[in-house]
């Protein structure tokens, strides 16, 4: 008669057995490192991911660390079962589409690397674009830095890590996305500069109390989400993308209270979607928001509007 020991044995194995991954380890259990990488490859371009040799990389990896994977292709009797099974969890999940940053569980953003889940947006690096902006033109004195809808809190985090005399505050409407931010202030050692707050928007906040707002608002047209791709459509917060049903919802609200959030001459940075510069600038301007500027990301799309509020505002 089997003992509680063999009882927990058994069930472990069940439990093991029953993993969706199961039939991706039946497939590598008699392949080597090289054959199972080329077969991860094949796998992730027939599921439609177009960058499947450099996703295998990463997922092979993961799983190997802290071992590299050159390490393992040259001494092979290093890699372990175990190993293999770690990746075939990881891989069944990107399989299912879910985003590499999630599977993975972090994201690199500037100098930094985040902490991501299904509760923020995935950094991505066309909002290197309003870092690098808001460094180019608001550099000089210490700088009180607002950040709406911060989600992983990766924008905040980037200004800050560059600038030692700059503080900050984080809002988002989101409890899950807030505790991710909480996180990765901690992790990079920023908990101590910037303080993260519940709230829609800058309803909650006071006047004046800032030199610089910025945000990367949700600015997706309602009708485009059910087109995008499944990593972002099924697997990303739609808070995080829905901008209403022309995408300017989010600018509205923002917009329109930036004079009363900004100090006079205060800065402001959003991040926008590639047509939307002319209606973002135009909504800013309604709002006595002066300087106004677009500025391109890498591949020449639009993706910054930057201004300020007047000098004498309040």
């Amino acid at each position: 008669m089997a003992g509680p020991f063999d009882r927990m044995v058994d069930q472990a194995r069940a439990d093991f057995d029953a993993r969706p991954s199961q039939p991706l380890r039946e497939a590598w259990q008699d392949l080597d490192l090289i054959a199972v990488r080329a077969d991860l490859v094949a796998r992730l371009l027939a599921a439609g991911i177009d960058d499947a040799v450099v996703e295998a990389r990463f997922l092979i990896q993961h799983a190997l660390a802290p071992m590299s994977l050159e390490a393992a292709l040259a001494g092979r009797e290093l890699v372990s079962w175990q190993q293999i099974s770690g990746l075939a969890d990881l891989a069944w999940q990107r399989l299912q589409r879910i985003p590499l940053s999630q599977v993975l569980g972090s994201q690199p953003f500037w100098t930094l690397d985040l902490k991501v889940t299904a509760d923020v947006l995935t950094p991505r690096a066309d909002t290197e674009a309003l870092v690098e902006a808001v460094l180019a033109r608001c550099d000089g004195a210490p700088r009180h830095v607002l950040d709406l809808g911060t989600g992983s809190g990766a924008i905040l985090l980037a200004l800050l890590s560059e600038r030692a005399d700059w503080t900050g505050q984080g809002v988002d409407l989101s409890p899950a996305a807030l505790a991710v931010a909480q996180h990765n202030l901690e992790a990079c050692g920023l908990a101590g500069r910037a303080r993260l707050v519940q709230g829609r928007w800058g309803e909650a906040l006071g006047d004046r109390g800032f030199d610089l707002v910025v945000s990367n608002p949700p600015y997706i047209v309602r009708d485009v989400l059910a087109g995008l791709e499944p990593e972002v459509r099924e697997h990303e917060p739609a808070l995080a993308l829905d901008g209403g049903d022309d995408g300017l919802d989010a600018y509205r609200a923002i917009l329109a209270d930036l004079p009363r959030l900004l100090r006079p001459g205060g800065w402001f940075a959003l991040e926008i979607g590639f047509d939307q510069a002319g209606a973002v600038r135009a909504l800013a301007g309604a709002a006595g928001l002066t300087a106004l500027e677009c500025l391109p990301d890498l591949a020449g799309h639009d993706r910054v509007v930057l201004g300020r509020s007047a000098p004498g505002n309040g």
